[in-house]
């Protein structure tokens, strides 16, 4: 397949450690120019250094909390009188909440930080993007998502149903943008399990990890690098790939009646217009 990489401009989330790092730094040394978006100054820094190693230039950092949604509109602020043009936005942000936790905006902290964040990102910087990539989880089949109560989780909680739901709304995110925004490629994909620090804080999760087959960050983000890279008639908008090969998701979670319902329930969680077709999302 054509390979697109170059000096393009790629902001990728979740850039400071497991896949969201691993794929900056392979980008990077492919000669793209990457800018690190994560939550915690230090090993934001940290992962910049990392990728000047192998890219000789510091990379442009910023920093934001996904479980804040203002952080987000500031996010999408500063990313936009930076740069007139992101070739590619990687949503890979993600957190698995260990209890149930209701962020200061008032949602379940799992499908905020999932998906509402990059949803309302997506959203605020449509008018300069040319290509959105969102990492999503074969947990999406565990998902149980109503998009009339995005908070139901809350109400018999279990992390992983929970993390499943809001991966559910990653695949139905990338249906419904497809859809919408025709000229704006949008895929997801299942990274596969990686050893990372994600979910570190459970020792359920940790003997998990420690007894199914997991693979290295760099593996975990290879589709990522991959979906950023290919030209776009190679690809299948709104698709959902693992390990570089288109896959089938659960229905439920490519349902096109869910997918606009779910739109249409996360624009108004987030205060934007949903009933655009195109263009960049408008604050209400």
């Amino acid at each position: 397949m054509e390979d697109l990489t170059g000096r393009r401009l790629v902001v990728v989330t979740g850039a400071s450690s497991g896949i969201g790092l691993a794929a900056a730094v392979d980008l990077a040394r492919r000669g793209d120019q990457v800018v690190l978006v994560g939550r915690d100054p230090a090993r934001l820094h940290a992962a910049a250094e990392q990728v000047r190693e192998v890219a000789g230039d510091l990379p442009e950092v910023f920093r934001a909390d996904f479980a804040v949604l203002d952080d987000v509109r500031a996010l999408a602020e500063q990313l936009r009188a930076a740069y007139d043009r992101i070739d590619v936005l990687a949503n890979n942000a993600g957190t698995i909440a260990l209890r149930p936790t209701t962020t200061v905006d008032g949602y379940e902290l799992s499908i905020q930080t999932n998906h509402l964040a990059p949803f309302l990102l997506t959203n605020l910087l449509r008018d300069r993007l040319d290509r959105v990539v969102v990492t999503a989880s074969t947990a999406h089949r565990s998902g149980s998502l109503n998009p009339n109560d995005l908070n139901q989780p809350l109400r018999r909680y279990r992390a992983m149903s929970a993390y499943g739901t809001s991966k559910q709304a990653n695949v139905l995110f990338a249906t419904e943008a497809a859809r919408r925004w025709p000229e704006l490629p949008t895929y997801c994909f299942h990274p596969g399990v990686v050893r990372t620090r994600f979910g570190g804080d459970s020792k359920l999760i940790t003997f998990a990890m420690r007894l199914m087959p997991a693979r290295r960050a760099e593996k975990g983000a290879e589709t990522l690098v991959w979906l950023a890279n290919q030209a776009p008639e190679r690809l299948h908008s709104g698709g959902y790939y693992q390990d570089l090969r288109l896959r089938q998701p659960a229905q439920k979670a490519i349902d096109p009646e869910s997918a606009t319902q779910l739109w249409a329930a996360s624009a108004k969680a987030v205060g934007i217009d949903g009933s655009q077709g195109s263009g960049e999302g408008q604050a209400r």
